[in-house]
């Protein structure tokens, strides 16, 4: 009725029947919440764009104001499990999330799209994309841990916990190993599965940042992870029952600010590292700085390969050896920290894993 008397009146009607409805939901509401103590205000919210979309249905566009109705609906349906989803979700979460969304919608729009510094590497709004990147499905991982649950398995520690970091699930897999020695046939199945999801991670980073390159390296990495994976799965079946009860290791820390400004600044040094080992010692040079890169960490020299084959004319097979060496570097990175973490069979295995690629 209101958007009928818009034409003849103009918009005041509407505006002074959501002051009086505003007015009267607010009055009607601190009662409410004064004598039950309860102080959502869902319902509050919801007659309010009752109101709204009714007059906007009127006078606007209908499809899209039934649109917007029926999502206000699905959300007031689910309501109690939305709730009970909120209850579950640690301080610490929470504080991630929104350190995410500062991230990615804060920050990310108000970059330059543009190279700067030596070489023109520098590209703030690339590189902060990145790291959003990396930070989202790191904590994509930790949720997936935390909603499957510890009871799952430590298989599934390794394979969710290494789409966060397959270094930092090696670590936690390695340490639990030391603790309780005859989980290590369980700590050896989530450690192969945290490395082959790697692979799966490396090709979505790829896609992402130079979908050119998922022609050549794709299909090898698919391969790696696939066949890591069953051999995960195939190590799980041969675990005795007294390992598969004792399942309590905690779901991988989800990242942090310093974490994610940490990785900032390695992407930006490796950002300018990779075309400078090009101009100052060609291949060699590149090659050199990809194996002790991934000593470390492979997402950062992967990112800054891309970028070089996409902007610098850095070759395909010139790329993909370096990946590989990085890859390799940091496998066998990942089998030392678990020969020195977990002991000699938990390495054996994770050794085992650097051979495939």
């Amino acid at each position: 009725m209101l958007g009928h008397l818009q034409p003849n009146f103009g918009a005041w009607p509407l505006v002074a029947a959501v002051l009086g409805l505003s007015l009267l939901l607010t009055v009607s509401y601190a009662r409410t919440a004064k004598i039950s103590g309860n102080l959502s205000a869902t319902t509050t919210i919801a007659m309010l764009l009752t109101l709204v979309l009714g007059a906007y249905a009127s006078h606007g566009n209908v499809t899209l104001a039934l649109t917007a109705a029926v999502i206000v609906a699905v959300f007031l349906d689910l309501k109690p499990t939305l709730h009970g989803w909120l209850r579950l979700i640690e301080h610490r979460e929470l504080t991630a999330s929104l350190q995410l969304l500062v991230l990615s919608v804060v920050i990310l729009p108000y970059l330059p799209n543009t190279g700067m510094g030596p070489f023109a590497a520098l590209n703030p709004y690339q590189l902060w994309w990145a790291v959003i990147l990396i930070a989202g499905l790191s904590l994509a991982g930790h949720f997936a841990m935390r909603l499957t649950g510890s009871e799952r398995g430590i298989l599934w520690t390794g394979l969710l916990g290494g789409l966060a970091s397959s270094t930092a699930a090696t670590v936690a897999l390695a340490r639990y190993t030391r603790q309780h020695p005859v989980m290590v046939s369980a700590a050896i199945s989530g450690t192969l599965a945290a490395c082959g999801i790697m692979f799966f991670r490396m090709v979505v980073l790829i896609g992402v940042i130079e979908p050119a390159l998922l022609s050549t390296f794709g299909g090898a990495m698919m391969i790696a992870g696939i066949l890591l994976l069953g051999m995960a799965l195939w190590r799980q079946r041969q675990i005795t029952s007294a390992e598969n009860n004792d399942r309590t290791i905690e779901a991988m820390a989800p990242f942090d600010l310093g974490t994610a400004f940490s990785f900032a600044a390695f992407l930006a040094v490796m950002a300018v590292l990779v075309p400078a080992a090009k101009q100052w010692l060609g291949t060699s040079g590149i090659f050199v700085l990809s194996t002790i890169s991934g000593l470390a960490d492979v997402d950062a020299i992967l990112v800054s390969l891309a970028r070089l084959h996409s902007t610098e004319g850095l070759t395909t097979n010139v790329a993909a050896v370096a990946l590989g060496l990085a890859t390799l570097s940091n496998m066998l990175s990942k089998a030392t920290i678990a020969w020195m973490t977990g002991g000699h069979s938990l390495a054996e295995l994770s050794y085992l894993a650097t051979q495939l690629p």
